[in-house]
C-alpha cells in the first residue's frame, strides 16, 4: 500500500520512518509520535531537519498510557519479542494500542516502522502497519529460548542456563501466516 493512497489516517511514526529519509504524505493524514522517538534523533544533520520539518507541518506528540505500556510488555513477553524491543518501540506500540482502543480511531491507525518486532506485535494486535524502506515481515513469529550447551528450552529469557552454565539464545519456535488487513 502506498502512502499516497491513504486517506485521513493516523500515522504513528517510529524512528525508522524519520531516519529513512523518505517523504511522508502529510496531506489528509495526521502524523503522531512520542517523545521517546524525538529523543532518538540527534540535533543537526538531515534526520534532525526532517524531524523539524515534520514538527512544523503538524507532527503531534503524545505519550502512551501506563496501562497500554504494561499491556504491550505482557504481550511482547508472550510473543518472545520483549528482549528485541526498545522502550521507544514499546511506546510506539502502546500509543497505537491507545488509539485503537478508541472506537473513532479503530480502523484509522497505521504504524510506520521497519522494525520487525513492532510489525510482529502489531499483527498480533491487529493494528495495521507499513514498512518504509525494508520488506515487511511475511510470517508472525513466536520466539522461545534454548541453551546453546545442553539444549534445554526455556519459556522466559535468561542469560545463562542454570543446568550447564551456557548462554541462552532465542529461536523461532512457531510461525503463522500474516493476516492481511482489508
Amino acid at each position: 500500500m502506498e502512502l499516497l493512497k491513504l486517506n485521513k489516517k493516523y500515522l504513528i511514526i517510529d524512528t525508522s520512518a524519520i531516519l529513512s529519509g523518505k517523504s511522508l504524505n502529510i496531506n489528509d493524514n495526521r502524523l503522531i509520535t512520542t517523545n521517546s522517538v524525538l529523543s532518538e534523533i540527534n540535533p543537526g544533520g538531515k534526520d534532525y531537519r526532517n524531524l523539524q520539518f515534520l514538527l512544523e507541518k503538524g507532527l503531534n506528540i503524545y505519550e502512551p498510557s501506563k496501562e497500554s505500556i504494561k499491556y504491550i510488555i505482557n504481550i511482547s513477553k508472550k510473543t518472545g519479542d520483549y528482549t528485541r524491543l526498545s522502550n521507544t518501540d514499546i511506546d510506539i506500540l502502546a500509543l497505537a494500542f491507545d488509539f485503537k482502543d478508541k472506537s473513532e480511531f479503530k480502523d484509522k491507525i497505521i504504524i510506520l516502522s521497519d522494525d520487525y518486532s513492532i510489525q510482529n506485535i502489531s499483527n498480533y494486535l491487529k493494528i495495521e502497519y507499513l514498512n518504509i524502506s525494508q520488506s515487511g515481515i511475511t510470517k508472525r513469529f513466536k520466539w522461545s529460548y534454548k541453551c546453546m550447551g545442553c539444549g534445554k528450552k526455556f519459556k522466559k529469557n535468561i542469560k545463562t542456563c542454570y543446568i550447564c552454565g551456557s548462554s541462552i539464545k532465542n529461536y523461532v519456535s512457531k510461525t503463522n501466516n500474516i493476516n492481511e488487513f482489508k
